[in-house]
């Protein structure tokens, strides 16, 4: 990440729990635990003097031009109207925007490292060619140490390699993105560059040289500003030319490095054009200069292809180590460290000659306004204030629309109850579909309003910052700075939460945040807080609710310092993260965030909803009694399946003060938490199936065989907790399955889980 000998570092601040530490190094700002900073050595800079350059880096006498494309050229030989397009780049590049304004795709496109955690596809088409497009997870570099870099280095030096790389940089921070481009350039294969962020780069009055500089690295260069559209004809025309063999601009550019390295380089590219013949069809269209270059910095997924699939790979990699230990022994120094100096020193020579930077007004005020929100004293009170501010907008501002649809719900039951005469299909469709599917949708302004909250702090870049924030507490208790953010994102939704945990490195940490992600209060379940809360606690409904997701993250965290101590000891790995930019989000793509959540949303209800509205209907309707006509509806749900299912299972429940109808609620529940809301719709609402009237009420008046109230404090406090802890739906405990790698672990968490809200809910019995 810049890290190498001679490079320049400045102290920003360190946390308000004095860990991480924030340093400033090639112009973007990364985050680092002391105890990694102290193994980083580093000399203090005072007035008088400066550092030394490291030799021959920094001069374009370091560039080595060669003409032709080499044996990459046989990625190019194929269908003449398909052309495969992998997008590439450091995170916060804005390659995933890109890749929704070129596709029409709407993923999730946030301001923080790891949102892109597998490959997203698309398609495009223009001047007669369609483009196959892949948009690979965000990685500094092509090595194999995080889960994002060996993704993207199968995936470019795989079988299925693409026909041109789309490199997207940040066009305000060249010299640490162009990096990553030039490890590309050094493997051969066809790439170009789009200059994204080119308004913010024009904004800051910067001013460069693009001619020169596309002919200095040798690439097709195009600025392009994704969130805004521009530059797409431009750069898929560059795409088309390279494709074709016709750019002006496209040659194989080298860096010249120290003689030293140089020596080392040739000895091992030597014995590489010896073994090439063995090598797999996809390592042949490499350069052998640059397979060289990644045995030599000790890369494992080339050693281990190395070492598992090319018959002569000993003889290679004794080669390796010999160059590697010659270069130590006579130069003293550190060859990996070496050949990455000298890829930032080619970049630093390329941007001497083109760039020029201007004004640095934005860059101190974003600064301003970092030191506020990350502050000692006032950064915890924000993010709270921000989190609770959300909470209450959810719940206050989400009212109205909510009782518009509510409303509406309620009018449409009530007309179809009276234009259909009395029957199985009027039942159906008001007290299965209507009540169910209707109970769900009047909670869509809730979801919508939640998710316009996270969509602007992930968008912001305030996402990086809480886990910068965060980052001393979660090592606290066993887990990593980054853990913070699947979990932050487990109030939206525990599924993809889960799966963004691949960008923790650590194993021991990564299963840790999957197994306790689940206790994060997921959009699925405000329908049913705000449904009971607001029932039974309207004048403290927002308070309660900011109350039960603090719950659930205390739950996490306890639930971690047991797994730390009995279930995960040991191994941890370095905290190193990078601080975005604030960037004003577009209306554009917060729009499209909440209306991709929204639209889940609507799809569930149209589905899994619908279905087990009529499926909860059918088993409460049926076996009809014979003397159905003398009895109430609640009479004829107790003697119904559901009724003696929940009366079977009520007992496990009954400390609790859970009825039955609670009960099968909560087990209708594991297939998607609004379930119960729909269940709890079709269940109570029977009785009066001619007047359909608000839940709520309905609620209210819910009595028990006794004659007593079927709700009271104790009980609706503990169904919420119930429902807040026990595992949220079954295509979370899928993604634990998936991510954990075994089935074992999704089992602990159904069980694990289910326990502890048994537990918590029988204390609220207790205490209330």
């Amino acid at each position: 990440m810049g890290f190498v000998p001679g490079e320049e570092v400045l102290v920003v601040r360190s946390a308000p729990l004095k860990d991480p530490i924030e340093y400033n190094l090639l112009g973007y700002h990364v985050t680092l635990r002391r105890q990694e900073a102290d193994s980083i050595e580093v000399k203090l800079i005072d007035e008088t003097s400066t550092l030394t350059p490291q030799e021959d880096f920094s001069t374009l006498s370091n560039l080595t031009v060669k003409e032709g494309f080499g044996e990459s050229a046989g990625l190019l030989k194929k269908s003449p109207k398909t052309i495969r397009v992998a997008f590439v780049g450091n995170p916060n590049a804005g390659k995933t925007s890109l890749f929704n304004m070129v596709s029409g795709a709407h993923e999730h496109v946030g301001n923080y490292t790891g949102v892109t955690v597998g490959a997203k596809k698309a398609f495009y088409e223009q001047d007669g060619y369609r483009f196959e497009l892949t948009d690979l997870p965000g990685t500094y570099s092509l090595s194999s140490y995080s889960p994002e870099e060996t993704f993207v280095q199968s995936s470019l030096f795989g079988a299925h390699q693409p026909d041109v790389v789309l490199n997207v940089v940040d066009a305000t921070n060249l010299e640490r993105h162009l990096y990553l481009t030039t490890q590309i350039v050094e493997s051969g294969l066809p790439m170009v560059v789009a200059l994204n962020m080119w308004d913010e780069f024009v904004r800051e009055k910067n001013v460069l040289d693009l001619e020169t500089l596309k002919t200095l690295i040798g690439l097709p260069m195009v600025p392009t500003v994704a969130k805004k559209g521009e530059g797409k004809e431009e750069l898929f025309g560059e795409i088309i030319k390279l494709y074709e063999h016709r750019s002006e601009t496209r040659r194989i550019v080298g860096v010249q490095y120290p003689e030293a390295v140089e020596e080392a380089i040739t000895f091992v590219r030597d014995g590489v054009v010896q073994v090439e013949k063995s090598f797999p069809p996809a390592l042949r269209k490499l350069r052998p200069r640059f397979i060289a270059t990644k045995l030599l910095e000790g890369d494992e997924a080339f050693r281990d292809i190395v070492t598992e699939d090319i018959p002569k790979g000993d003889y290679l990699l004794t080669r390796t180590k010999a160059a590697g230990r010659n270069y130590t022994k006579s130069s003293g120094l550190d060859l990996q460290q070496s050949i990455l100096g000298g890829r930032y020193g080619f970049v630093r020579g390329a941007l001497q000659e083109t760039l020029r930077i201007g004004s640095a007004e934005d860059r101190e005020r974003q600064h301003r306004f970092d030191r506020l929100l990350t502050d000692k004293v006032w950064g915890y009170p924000i993010f709270v204030l921000i989190m609770f501010l959300s909470f209450q907008l959810t719940f206050t501002l989400g009212q109205y629309p909510m009782d518009w649809i509510e409303a509406g719900v309620a009018w449409i039951g009530t007309h179809i109850s009276a234009l259909m005469p009395p029957g199985s299909l009027r039942d159906l469709l008001v007290d299965g579909i209507i009540s169910g599917v209707g109970g769900v949708l009047v909670f869509l302004p809730n979801i919508v309003i939640l998710y316009l909250c996270i969509a602007l702090m992930e968008d912001t870049g305030y996402l990086s910052r809480a886990a910068f924030l965060m980052d001393r507490i979660m090592h606290g208790i066993g887990l990593h700075g980054k853990s913070f953010i699947p979990l932050l994102m487990g109030f939206g939704c525990n599924v993809p939460a889960i799966m963004a945990t691949r960008t923790i490195e650590s194993r021991n940490a990564r299963l840790m945040t999957i197994l306790i992600t689940p206790f994060m209060s997921c959009s699925a379940r405000l329908p049913i807080y705000i449904l009971i809360a607001g029932t039974f606690f309207p004048d403290k409904a927002g308070l309660i609710l900011f109350a039960l997701y603090i719950l659930g993250v205390g739950i996490a965290v306890g639930s971690a310092l047991l797994m730390k101590r009995y279930m995960f000891i040991g191994e941890d790995t370095p905290f190193v993260m990078e601080l975005p930019p604030y960037r004003i989000p577009t209306g554009i793509s917060v729009l499209l965030h909440m209306w991709e959540r929204s639209k889940q949303y609507l799809t569930k209800m149209g589905t899994t909803i619908l279905l087990a509205s009529i499926i909860i209907w059918g088993l409460g309707y049926f076996p009809r009694p014979t003397e159905a006509g003398t009895m109430t509806a609640s009479e004829v749900q107790e003697q119904s399946y559901i009724g003696r299912l929940g009366k079977a299972v009520q007992p496990a429940f009954a400390p609790l003060h859970f009825d039955w109808k609670m009960t099968v609620a909560l087990l209708t529940g594991t297939a998607a938490k609004e379930v119960i809301v729909s269940t709890i719709g079709v269940l109570y609402s029977g009785e009066d199936s001619g007047d359909l009237g608000h839940l709520s009420m309905k609620l209210r008046e819910a009595k028990l065989s006794d004659g007593t109230p079927a709700f009271s404090t104790e009980n609706a406090l503990a169904f919420m907790v119930f429902a807040l802890l026990y595992f949220p739906c079954v295509a979370s405990v899928v993604a634990v399955k998936r991510e954990s790698g075994s089935w074992r672990w999704a089992l602990f968490q159904v069980v694990y889980s289910t326990a502890v809200a048994w537990i918590m809910a029988f204390l609220v019995t207790l205490i209330v």
